[in-house]
């Protein structure tokens, strides 16, 4: 064995969702023979012991986020990023993997230990202020999730050449989620009756993801099925804000007649392969999604999908083939097409089955592992 390439990943958010279930994803899939993954968290969490259990280095230093707002020649004179610096140093770190809200500390504490930063750029709504576009282009590299991504990052026009952002779509472990399933257990749980048809939706806590329009759709397809059957699995709220949000929809769901008995909230699972498994159709009712990682783990699971078209999904979804896209905030239009599904098994498994094709060809977690690794090499040898 050669001498292992440390790379130090800092992750803003501790808990399982979706962009840190991809980071552990890929860094599972990386070379364990030339790749040591560390991991820096502001605050323990599931993503600190999941990545423990993997026998991989943990270092916790409290900090806060970066809002879009922030000051780059202010934010790197911080204490954490002399920290960081420090940490790269004493620990050997070769290059830095940073989420968004921690970059304005990372980077220049790298620089300043002489070692390249790349970051991920999960969100579209990142579009650099006037004052950041010259922080953002200093990156060794910069790794966009979608199309839609790397679109909304650069802006129109681009404020830098859109060759210099890397497009790597995040990949699912098809061994994990895959069709066949047993997904009684979460039916079990939800004292879903046997045979009766289930939709599900999988979203921490957030305005964004749409829970009100998951509920009214939800309504309308009660009225017209009133057999079906409703899951929500997720938790992870990150804010007050967020809590706020999660005591309005639950509380909404108790204290309405027609979902009483019909949708049931199940908190965090870290089980979602067997969720989706329960699941005749899987829903994402996001009023945006800079790439919906759980449309990625549905389709891989031989479920079809309905989901909003803003951002990734339009990406990776092919409607009418893998499931069916509509307009965010269109509850009626989420309702039509789970009626759809629910009403026809042959057009469910076949949807799925094509889901499952798509994934393997084009979102696979080796397929994003190694050209992560492609990347990282050019990083490590300019």
């Amino acid at each position: 064995m050669g001498v292992l390439t440390n790379i130090l990943f800092i992750s803003s958010y501790v808990d399982l969702g979706g962009g840190e279930t991809a980071l552990l994803n890929l860094v599972d899939n990386l070379d364990s023979t030339r790749f040591l993954p560390h991991l820096l968290v502001r605050a323990e969490g599931q993503l600190a012991v999941a990545w423990r259990k993997r026998g991989w280095p943990v270092y916790v230093m409290p900090w806060r986020g970066a809002t879009t707002y922030f000051i780059p020649a202010l934010w790197a004179q911080l204490p954490i990023s002399r920290r960081i610096g420090r940490l790269i140093r004493q620990h050997n770190i070769h290059l830095v993997h940073s989420d968004y809200h921690t970059l304005p500390m990372a980077l220049p504490a790298g620089e300043r230990a002489g070692v390249p930063v790349l970051w991920w750029c999960w969100g579209w709504w990142f579009k650099p202020k006037w004052w950041q576009q010259s922080f953002f282009r200093r990156p060794a590299a910069t790794i966009a999730l979608s199309k839609a991504i790397k679109a909304g990052f650069l802006g129109e026009p681009p404020f830098m050449p859109p060759d210099s952002v890397d497009l790597i779509y995040t990949g699912v472990d098809t061994m994990r989620f895959q069709p066949g399933l047993d997904g009684s257990s979460v039916r079990q749980d939800a004292r879903v009756p046997k045979g009766a048809p289930l939709v599900a939706l999988l979203a921490r806590f957030q305005d964004v993801k749409g829970h009100d329009v998951f509920q009214e759709m939800a309504r309308q397809v009660v009225r017209i099925m009133p057999e079906a059957h409703f899951v929500v699995a997720g938790e992870n709220t990150q804010t007050s804000a967020d809590n706020d949000y999660k005591t309005r929809i639950l509380g909404a769901a108790a204290n309405d007649p027609l979902l009483k008995n019909s949708l049931h909230y199940l908190g965090f699972r870290a089980d979602t392969e067997r969720v989706i498994a329960a699941a005749d159709v899987v829903v994402c009712s996001s009023h945006f999604e800079s790439y919906g990682m759980v449309n990625i783990e549905a389709m891989a699971s031989g479920k079809p999908v309905v989901s909003t078209n803003k951002g990734g999904p339009s990406e990776t979804v092919a409607d009418g083939v893998t499931g069916y896209l509509v307009p965010p905030n269109d509850a009626a239009g989420l309702a039509l097409q789970v009626i759809a599904l629910l009403d026809n098994a042959v057009m469910r498994a076949r949807m799925g089955a094509a889901g499952r094709a798509r994934v393997e060809a084009l979102f696979s977690v080796k397929a994003m592992a190694a050209q992560y690794t492609k990347v990282v090499e050019r990083v490590l040898k300019t």
